[in-house]
Order: structure tokens, then C-alpha cells, then sequence
């Protein structure tokens, strides 16, 4: 493996619950990240996909070390994130940014959308205020919008708008890594298919590395190098992007791609579709041994008696893991 720019190492995060009249009693924990590990390499594109619910949003806010995690390790460039001092973390926060999923509320509609995407530049403090105007405006016009509309809110602007403003804001200060948490998923195809084709654009321009969150698989399928895919907590497959849509291992990475729908009237209306029983359990109380037992067709004694390791099977393709007992079994 050549170095890692960030790799996050058997990473969990418990969220207790209370109960009671003053909530004094403990009631078990939400399990939203139980364990997972990967890595992403300058440049690349790792996508992380899975249900909503699975933990993906929870993962973005533990490597912004937003939240802290109850167990783990975030690596960046070498360096453990969790073991800086909040005084350290200020260059930390400067080199990773975020976009986040919904333009309407993640833009304040008080602000100005120069304000919005000069905020980073000073709060790091970075040139004065002719400097920043200058570099506002050289960004507005990367992601494609008019330097000239600096003074204007953000309510004067289409949702398809906003996310570009959404993504200046996250690229102004020429982060090394974006963290894209379902950057489309709010925006309408037409205009996905832009910011998309933005974002691919501005990573072969400024050399960005990104994580892609997403519950899309074709929109994943589209930006990945690498994707991951997550299930309750855990992930069950990571593999190159064309070896995971080509051959999936995994019984749910089978059903997710299933639900694409092709688009060819003929081959739509002839395929059969995998339809995965029952709803997602409870991160309260998951399944003992695989967490995805209970909804899969190929399910045996061990699945729920003993939990599978995440395994490379390397004739499927290069760094292909799953974790699953029948790896590669048709549903």
C-alpha cells in the first residue's frame, strides 16, 4: 500500500442512552460506528455508501474530530489526530473541509455569500481584506458562479447554486482532503450531474483527495477510485470501484447494486431484482455474529453465531475484502 494521506484504524463511537425522570439511569448505547478501518490515498476518491442510518454522517464527524470517538485511531499524514491539543488542531482543520448535504440549511441566510466564503479565510487568518476579496472572488469563479454576485444572499440563489457556493466555501482555503457528505442528494439529477462533474473537475485541478458519502451507488459509482460499503455500523466490502460493481461479494452490496435501475426499458422490465426481507435492526441491540444475518437469503448457522472478518479475496480483483462466511455466493 503506498502511504495513506488519512487511515482510520478500528474505529468506534457508543452513543450512551439515559433514561429516567432526570435521565440518571443508563439504557445501553447506540452502536453508530463499531470497528471499521480504511484508508484513503492522496488524490483518490473513496467513496462510503450504505443505508441511511449506517453510520456514514457519524464517521465524517468523528475525522473532523467534531465528536470524539469511543475507541481508535484517525490517522493523518501520519500524525494521530485524537492525541493533538485543541491548539493543534487549528492547522488540522485548515488542511480538511467539509461540503455538507443540504445547501438550503447550510448556508446562513444572514451572511452574504462573500461573508460565507470568506469566513474560513478569517478565521485562519489568512491575508488581508484585499487579498481575500481577490481570492472570494478568483474562487466564485472556479466553481462556476459570477465574482460580481459576492454581495447577494444565498436566498436569491438556486439550491444548485448554493451547493457551489457550499463547495468555495470548502475549497477556499486549499484543503488536501473534502469530505463530501451527500454533497447531491438534496439537488435535482440535472444539477447533480453538474455539481458532480464540478467536483471531478476541481480534483484533477487542485490534486484533492475526497471522501464521498453518499446512499447513491450510481452517483458513487460515478466519482469513486475506491468505495466502501457500510452496513449497521460496520463495513462489509471495500474494493476498486469497477471490482465492486463488476463482481460484489457481499450479499448487500448485491441487493444495494440490484436497486439501480438500468437505464434500458427492456433489460429493466427483464431483470429480476434482489429484494432484501425485513428493515434494518436496531443499532441498539444488532444481531449477534454478521450484523446482516437476519435479512440474508444465504444465511447459515455461523452467521449468527460467529462474526466474519473483513478477508481480501484478491482473485476478485486487487484489495477486494468482504466480510462474509459464502463471499461471493449468488443470492
Amino acid at each position: 500500500m503506498d502511504k495513506a494521506l488519512l487511515e482510520v484504524k478500528n474505529l468506534k463511537k457508543y452513543f450512551n442512552l439515559r433514561t429516567g425522570f432526570f435521565f440518571n439511569t443508563a439504557a445501553g448505547s447506540v452502536k453508530a460506528v463499531d470497528g471499521i478501518s480504511f484508508f484513503i490515498k492522496k488524490g483518490e476518491t473513496f467513496g462510503l455508501v450504505g443505508e441511511s442510518g449506517c453510520g456514514k454522517s457519524t464517521v465524517a464527524r468523528l475525522i473532523l474530530r467534531l465528536i470524539y470517538p469511543t475507541a481508535g485511531e484517525i490517522i493523518y499524514n501520519g500524525i494521530n489526530i485524537l492525541k493533538l491539543k485543541r491548539s493543534q488542531m487549528f492547522k488540522y482543520r485548515r488542511e480538511i473541509q467539509i461540503i455538507f448535504q443540504d445547501p438550503y440549511a447550510s448556508l446562513s441566510p444572514r451572511m452574504t455569500i462573500g461573508d460565507i466564503v470568506s469566513e474560513p479565510l478569517e478565521i485562519h487568518k489568512a491575508g488581508n481584506r484585499n487579498s481575500r476579496i481577490k481570492k472570494i472572488k478568483h474562487t466564485l469563479k472556479i466553481v462556476g458562479l459570477n465574482p460580481e454576485h459576492i454581495n447577494r444572499y444565498p436566498h436569491e440563489f438556486s439550491g444548485g447554486q448554493r451547493q457551489r457556493v457550499g463547495i468555495a466555501r470548502a475549497l477556499v482555503l486549499q484543503p488536501e482532503l473534502i469530505i463530501c457528505d451527500e454533497p447531491v442528494s438534496a439537488l435535482d439529477v440535472s444539477v447533480q450531474a453538474q455539481i458532480l462533474n464540478l467536483m471531478v473537475d476541481l480534483q484533477k485541478e487542485f490534486d484533492l483527495t475526497y471522501l464521498f458519502i453518499a446512499h447513491d451507488l450510481s452517483v458513487v459509482k460515478y466519482v469513486s477510485t475506491r468505495v466502501g460499503v457500510m452496513y449497521l455500523g460496520k463495513i462489509v466490502e471495500i474494493a476498486l470501484s469497477e471490482d465492486l460493481y463488476k463482481k460484489p461479494l457481499h450479499p448487500y452490496t448485491m441487493g444495494l447494486l440490484s436497486a439501480i435501475p438500468i437505464p434500458d426499458p427492456n433489460l429493466e422490465r427483464k431483470r429480476q431484482r434482489i429484494i432484501l426481507p425485513g428493515d434494518v435492526p436496531s443499532p441498539i441491540n444488532p444481531p449477534s455474529g454478521c450484523r446482516f444475518n437476519p435479512r440474508c437469503p444465504n444465511a447459515e448457522a455461523i452467521c449468527s453465531l460467529q462474526e466474519p472478518e473483513l478477508k481480501n479475496y484478491p482473485e476478485n480483483g486487487e484489495d477486494h475484502f468482504a466480510a462474509c462466511f459464502f463471499a461471493g455466493k449468488p443470492i
